[in-house]
């Protein structure tokens, strides 16, 4: 059995091991494709792994070899899975892995927005404090979450982790979503129109789909409260990026964190990099050693499966 992993520096930068792909075949690790080296590198492989390398119809119509398609990852649109269908080729993903530390990531977006840690951690290591006559000084007002309201827009596992992080810490949280979920206290839910009404801070946690692209824009801002906070580490174009820019440069919003952009990575030119309090990283949310290893873990599963016959978490 030949695996080819397409792009492995993403999952595996050198803190990871590949000894479970190892045990199922040869194995071929390349740091990065490039779109026009994915056919060959795939060459006669019956197995190729995927983060973000694309396996269009032509590949696999170039690749007749190909029998499973991994996908290291929970988005799989990477792939033409339609077309991996009628070629009888099973797509896998990788669900759920990153729940707790994506949800982690968000909150930690949202302090950082309050507290501003960073920037005064700074101001300490330039001297300031030791000149200063002050016992202590703050160059922006720190801001007290309890009591406040968290509205999340998209409750699935992720949204419910990061409310109930939120609610540990004193926040009232309200929900957003196309489904309730049965477990749920169907209190916790409210139409859009009230979530932005109602909410201190709203957090982005649904899918990418036609419905919920730019979701966030002017007339959704427009209706938010005055000096609410936005964070977004689902997907960078469930927002109109311009249109929230407007709204920090206004001061109709107080701030944004976003780990995500509408083009990644992030060019020069988009308006979220010259916006006021606007605090943004470059996709990492998922990104914590531990998630990555489940990664690798459900990767080496989904191989396995695929390898006895059986395969399992097929998307196609």
């Amino acid at each position: 059995m030949k695996i080819v992993v397409l792009d492995g520096y993403t999952l595996n930068p050198g803190d990871l091991r590949w000894e479970g792909l190892e045990a199922l075949g040869q194995v071929a690790v390349y740091d990065r494709t490039l779109q026009e080296e994915t056919v060959r590198r795939i060459g006669d492989a019956e197995v190729a792994v995927t983060n973000k390398c694309l396996i269009t119809r032509s590949v696999i119509d170039r690749c007749p070899n190909l029998k499973y398609i991994a996908v290291t990852a929970t988005g799989y649109n990477v792939v033409d899975t339609a077309y991996a269908r009628e070629k009888g080729i099973p797509v896998s993903n990788v669900p759920a892995y990153g729940t707790a530390t994506v949800a982690q990531f968000a909150i930690a977006l949202l302090l950082e927005l309050c507290c501003h840690v960073a920037h005064h951690d700074r101001a300490v290591h330039e001297g300031r404090w030791e000149s200063s006559v002050e016992w202590c000084f703050w160059d922006y007002p720190i801001i007290e979450l309890a009591g406040k309201t968290m509205g999340i827009i998209g409750y699935g596992n992720i949204g419910q982790a990061t409310g109930k992080i939120a609610a540990a810490m004193g926040m009232n949280v309200i929900a957003y979503s196309r489904s309730v979920r049965a477990e749920q206290d169907p209190s916790v839910y409210v139409s859009l129109e009230e979530l932005l009404a109602r909410s201190d801070v709203v957090s982005l946690h649904c899918p990418l789909t036609p419905e919920t692209e730019g979701i966030i824009n002017r007339d959704t801002i427009a209706q938010m409260k005055d000096g609410a906070i936005l964070i977004n580490n689902s997907r960078g174009q469930l927002i109109v990026e311009r249109d929230l820019a407007e709204a920090l440069n206004s001061g109709k919003l107080a701030a944004a964190g976003v780990d995500v952009a509408s083009t990644e990575p992030i060019r020069g030119d988009n308006p979220l990099l010259t916006a006021k309090n606007c605090l943004i990283t470059p996709h990492i949310s998922w990104a914590a050693t531990e998630a990555r290893q489940r990664i690798m873990d459900m990767t080496v599963e989904n191989v396995r499966a695929f390898v006895s016959g059986e395969p399992v978490r097929v998307v196609n």
